[in-house]
């Protein structure tokens, strides 16, 4: 084959027709109406771009004179006559004939008309500006409004000897706006409020025609639209059904082009360039629905969706689409989807980019002037987290947040716990035109509202500097309840190996000691505070607010029942059975069988149950420390000192046959 086609273009299909043409090295003629049309394409040795409007016979002369495989229709929904001819000399050249066209545009509220008379007509009973979209070809018709030289703005192509014929028509010069598309919902507000146009006419054009945009932005603008119905319906392809077509015809490979593009806060002009470009360059658009309002306007499909798995089934189904741009807020580096999305979509592109952007929290903090080295960075959108410690343990805190909701939960817990002097710094739909910061304690802010899209900065000048391993016994609230001692508690500690995210039981829970203590070391974990005693409950729950841990979580009930409906842990501590040990030591080998388990044992009696247990039930040999421990005390000019009871700590683990003997226990969990 000579793969040679010829394409009449002049709209964006017909400029992304020739990118594909180009990309895949085809060779085509490319024949536009208008030198301005010509500009808008880049010749090649492959690509040749004719300019001119011809008539049927030149057409078809065109076709007799030249080997093409193929002729593509990509002229505009509104060119019925230039569709008509081109049709007409395919079919006397006996070529192949594609006519690319529009999706039809979702139905719209506003004014339906059938021509641009019809809409002239209309406008010479209403009083108000307007704003024409519908192209130089028909302007002349609005010279029937005793007004137009100042009430009708026409937007037009920057094109010299169009703004000639404006001119000549009468137009005053300054209501000319001469600029070239495709145009977001933001620039067709912006001119409909800078015009103060009351009505706004436009062709339905579809969404490749920016209809779309212009039906939210004359909504945002309390605009009425006028809208020009299409001709007729039309039969033909689809841009991505004219391409998957050359695909087969030409026997392309094609390949998948995907770019994870992080989108800044979501306006347009917190969006980079790079990510600007990979939208241009994208035949599909997808993303959460506040995301796609980042591509509306501009040429390509959209598809509403963020889970990997329904993109990737989606993208499988379609494989019509090469150039594709999944759209992810803020910075695709920082609480991001990108991730999860990476992992899912690598069969489909091995070399997937990903893009980053601006972040909330670098734009949120250059809007405090506040410097964000120091800044922990916390997310509560679409999850859980310990912010109660994160605030407590550093200068400033940033979070994400859901919102309304999210704002007073943030609040509350903050009273709850006691750092009413902390100074929180809101921001809501930053970057946008309703941007607003608001500040002050939790007190002052929890009766407020705020909208969906916001994020926080807390600031705590009263920050805990120290290490808080080891609190001092007498900093407890203890009772009566019996308590284990600091020194025994560090070497409890130790021997649990506990990372940030364990899940922990703490059976026999007492004050809560060691549950408040590995709660700070497992702040994004959890500790399950297993106690029978409702006096006891109590002091855990005191002790809980008063060292700032929300993430214990008091359990009331005699283990190993009370065990049974809590997710399954890594790690166990074990300060009192109450003569269950045995059935305690086998429903946690059931929940997980790579626990780590840490056993205090005062007894020898209980020492020497504890491993009759463990080898009875197969846990790995268990490593014994004696703990002995002498607390001076001044007894006139003298200290003495004085012995506590000796304490075994026994720890043990689970032994799952191919487990990494090197893996915490939460990943061998997961493995």
């Amino acid at each position: 084959m000579t793969r040679e086609l010829l394409i009449f273009a002049g709209t964006t299909e017909g400029r992304k027709l020739v990118d594909f043409v180009r990309r895949n090295q085809l060779s085509a003629e490319v024949v536009v109406a208008t030198d301005y049309g010509r500009e808008m394409l880049e010749e090649s040795e492959r690509i040749r771009v004719s300019c001119g409007r011809l008539d049927e016979e030149e057409m078809y002369r065109k076709m007799q004179e030249n080997a093409f495989d193929l002729v593509l229709d990509a002229t505009h929904p509104y060119a019925r006559e230039a569709s008509d001819n081109i049709r007409r000399a395919a079919e006397r050249a006996a070529l192949s004939y594609f006519r690319i066209v529009r999706r039809e545009a979702d139905a719209a509220e506003g004014i339906h008309v059938a021509t641009v008379e019809e809409a002239v007509e209309f406008l010479s009973h209403t009083k108000g500006n307007v704003l024409v979209s519908t192209g130089s070809k028909e302007l002349y018709k609005y010279r029937k409004l005793a007004d137009y030289r100042t009430r009708v703005y026409p937007r037009i192509l920057p094109d010299a000897q169009t703004v000639s014929d404006c001119m000549e028509m009468g137009f005053d010069r300054k209501n000319l706006i001469c600029m070239q598309g495709p145009f977001s919902r933001e620039m067709n507000e912006a001119l409909l409020v800078q015009t103060k146009s009351r009505w706004m006419v436009t062709k339905e054009s579809g969404r490749e025609g920016g209809f779309e945009e212009k039906v939210l932005a004359a909504r945002q603008a309390n605009a009425q639209l006028i809208i020009v119905g299409r001709p007729s319906r039309e039969e033909g392809y689809s841009l991505t059904q004219a391409m998957d077509h050359l695909k087969k015809l030409y026997h392309l490979n094609g390949g998948r082009h995907i770019t994870l593009a992080g989108i800044g806060m979501g306006s347009e002009g917190t969006m980079t360039d790079e990510v600007r470009q990979a939208i241009v360059n994208a035949d599909l658009c997808m993303g959460a629905e506040r995301m796609l309002d980042c591509a509306r306007g501009y040429s390509c499909s959209l598809w509403k969706g963020y889970q990997p798995g329904e993109i990737f089934a989606y993208l499988s189904e379609h494989p019509e689409y090469e150039n594709i741009c999944i759209l992810l807020s803020g910075d695709s580096g920082f609480y991001s989807g990108a991730g999860a999305l990476k992992e899912a979509l690598l069969s489909l592109d091995p070399k997937l980019r990903i893009l980053p952007g601006i972040s909330t929290m670098s734009y949120l903090c250059s809007r405090l002037k506040l410097s964000y080295e120091e800044v922990k960075p916390v997310s509560l959108h679409g999850r859980s987290g310990n912010l109660v410690f994160q605030v407590d343990t550093h200068p400033a805190v940033f979070t994400l947040l859901n919102g309304q909701e999210s704002v007073q939960a943030m609040c509350q817990e903050l009273m709850e716990y006691g750092l009413f002097q902390v100074q929180i710094s809101v921001g809501e739909d930053l970057s946008y035109g309703k941007e607003r910061i608001t500040e002050g304690t939790p007190k002052e802010l929890v009766k407020n509202r705020f909208s969906g899209l916001c994020a926080a900065v807390i600031r705590n000048p009263d920050y805990v500097k120290e290490d808080s391993f080891g609190i001092a016994d007498e900093e407890w609230i203890r009772g009566e309840v019996p308590m284990t001692k600091a020194e025994v508690r560090a070497v409890v500690l130790s021997k649990l190996r506990l990372s940030s995210d364990s899940i922990i039981y703490d059976v026999g829970a007492g004050t809560g000691s060691v549950s408040v203590e590995a709660a700070r070391k497992a702040f994004d974990g959890t500790v399950y505070a297993i106690e029978e005693k409702a006096d006891a409950l109590d002091l855990i729950r005191e002790n809980k607010r008063k060292f700032r841990t929300p993430n214990v979580i008091p359990v009331y009930g005699k283990a190993p029942q009370a065990m049974d409906p809590l997710p399954a842990p890594t790690h166990a501590f074990i300060g009192g059975s109450r003569g269950n040990l045995k059935e305690i030591l086998e429903r946690l080998l059931e929940k997980n069988p790579d626990i780590r388990v840490v056993l205090n044992a005062v007894t020898l009696e209980t020492a020497g149950e504890a491993l009759r247990c463990i080898k009875e039930q197969a846990w790995s040999e268990p490593e014994i420390v004696q703990v002995q421990i002498s607390r001076g005390r001044r007894a006139g000019a003298v200290h003495l000192m004085e012995g506590q009871n000796p304490v075994y700590v026994i720890s043990f683990c689970g032994k799952r046959e191919g487990a990494s003997l090197f893996a915490s226990p939460k990943e061998r969990m997961e493995e």
